[in-house]
């Protein structure tokens, strides 16, 4: 085992007479958990790296990388701490690869465990899993809360029971007022709830973000273990240099890096693109949310009392733009996925059938804006939210892909793709399949958005303005074909009744050559 006191410490764990065994997920790494309160030896914690937790799709091998070093990380800790721990991992002889069967032999070797205790896991997959497998342990088991999230798993349900649509701004303002957050008694800070009108700016050429804080982790025997073991992936390594937080302690100085450094730009240019600057002013803390490392509550907090202590040169919009992701989307988004599961899964509301083309794992594309996208992407295992929903969610849902084809690719590529966070994301907001639940339009979008809010098509061989023809931006003809194709069910949806009027103020010849030119591109998609 690479893990040399993880190793040595195994031989301690078989002659130890453990009461009770406490299962720890890949996204559960919270050290504030009560859990680890105080060391018990009568407590075994358990983790495990399994198959099935690696191919359910086919990840970035930096995602694969980065949960099993986090991990191996955290087993680290915890017996630091003083706590008793079993790891099994990739490369264990006896790893059976299936949680409850590795259980199941641990139990055997430990024969005075009386009861079972687990967090609720995040995902629907693994929730119905462990309902369904744990009694057949035929021991006792208890399903604890993870105690991170900041509402219950159906208070978005509960909030919008009876609603065929739940309205995040309304949900958003709940949450201000149930943490108290930005409120100066029970109003919001600066008199408004929401400042996102003064988030969607372009970045000016002379604005240069700082660099990214990245960590050096040499994980080339981990990416070794994996490659003897068979695991597949995607994606490019950076093994020897991997730079993704995999402890709370770098997750913290990541948080503090971006309050003194990115948060004072934040909010202004969140929206903003700019090829080969991948990290701009966001603060990448997704992956250390999304494994537990960090609490929400905490990152909340650090970024107000920053603006309260700085307010002379962090203005109002930039900290409650970063909040709103946190406080607002994030937990909104999940409390969307506990409510619709299964059925979310599956929904495919404008009845699209498509294909990813295969520059989606490449980033082989003419397109300036879905090349660089893609090909960071595919580098860093991460792209920010506009990246997702406008560049690479807009052109899939405008060519008319399956919404699963787009979920599995968005779950594999990102580095914090977790299923509760990824899933609404897509095939809600991005690719409008779940008919409006989240999102009140589909958010779809021209090159004329593009070319506004980033400098992509300066240097694209496709022209932004031009609709047809060789040299035309794909994004237009696909633009007006897609609200052509699904007039019968966005025609009446008052948000775009805009692109109807401009449609119909359109000649027959001007429509048909848009057509034509949308058919064109859907036939030639691998060469464009």
């Amino acid at each position: 085992m690479p893990i040399k006191s993880l190793a040595t410490h195994l031989k301690a764990v078989f002659m130890s007479d453990f009461k009770e065994l406490r299962l720890i997920l890949g996204d559960q790494l919270n050290r504030q958990h009560s859990w680890f309160a105080t060391p018990n030896s009568s407590v075994l914690f358990c983790m495990m790296e399994v198959r099935s937790e690696t191919a359910y799709v086919l990840h970035h091998k930096q995602k694969i990388l980065g949960f099993f070093a986090a991990m191996r990380a955290f087993a680290e800790e915890l017996l630091s701490l003083g706590h008793q721990v079993r790891y099994v991992a990739i490369s264990d002889e006896k790893n059976t690869h299936d949680f409850i069967q590795n259980i199941a032999l641990i139990l055997k070797e430990n024969t005075d465990i009386q009861s079972i205790r687990i967090q609720e896991p995040d995902e629907y997959r693994l929730n119905d899993y462990f309902h369904q497998q744990l009694p057949t342990l035929a021991i006792p088991f208890q399903i604890d809360s993870s105690e991170h999230f900041l509402t219950h798993r159906m208070e978005v349900a509960e909030l919008f029971s009876g609603k065929k649509s739940f309205l995040m701004e309304r949900f958003y303002q709940h949450m201000r007022k149930k943490w108290n957050v930005l409120m100066d008694a029970d109003q919001p800070m600066g008199g408004k709830w929401n400042f996102d009108a003064s988030n969607r700016k372009k970045l000016p050429k002379e604005v240069q973000a700082p660099p990214a804080l990245l960590f050096q982790h040499d994980l080339t025997a981990l990416e070794q273990e994996l490659e003897n073991q068979g695991i597949p992936s995607f994606g490019n390594g950076h093994a020897q240099s991997f730079y993704w937080p995999i402890n709370r302690q770098e997750s913290l100085q990541l948080l503090n890096y971006f309050c003194e450094w990115l948060l004072p730009h934040f909010g202004d240019y969140q929206d903003a693109m700019r090829p080969n600057d991948w990290s701009l002013f966001h603060s990448r803390l997704s992956f250390a949310l999304n494994t537990k490392m960090l609490h929400p509550l905490e990152v909340i907090q650090k970024a107000e009392d920053t603006w309260r202590k700085q307010q002379s040169a962090i203005a109002l919009h930039q900290v409650e733009g970063f909040i709103r992701q946190i406080l607002g989307w994030r937990e909104y988004v999940r409390g969307i996925y506990w409510a619709k599961m299964p059925e979310y899964a599956s929904m495919n509301a404008l009845e699209l059938h498509g294909r990813l083309p295969s520059w989606y794992w490449t980033g082989k594309t003419q397109m300036a804006c879905l090349r660089d996208s893609i090909a960071q992407s595919l580098d860093k295992a991460y792209a920010h939210h506009i990246q997702r929903l406008m560049v690479t969610g807009n052109f899939a849902l405008l060519l008319g892909v399956h919404p699963d084809a787009v979920d599995a690719w968005y779950l594999g590529i990102y580095i914090d793709a977790i299923e509760w966070v990824e899933m609404p994301n897509t095939r809600g907001m991005s690719q409008f399949a779940d008919g409006g639940i989240m999102a009140t339009k589909p958010y779809v979008s021209s090159a004329n958005y593009l070319q506004k809010m980033s400098s992509y098509c300066a240097t694209c061989v496709y022209d932004p303005k031009l609709r047809y023809g060789p040299k035309a931006c794909p994004f237009n003809s696909l633009y007006w074909d897609f609200f052509l194709q699904q007039q019968d069910k966005l025609r009446s949806n008052p948000r775009i009744g805009m692109a109807y009027r401009n449609l119909d103020k359109m000649s027959d010849a001007e429509k048909e050559s848009i057509i034509q030119q949308a058919a064109w591109v859907r036939e030639h998609i691998e060469e464009i």
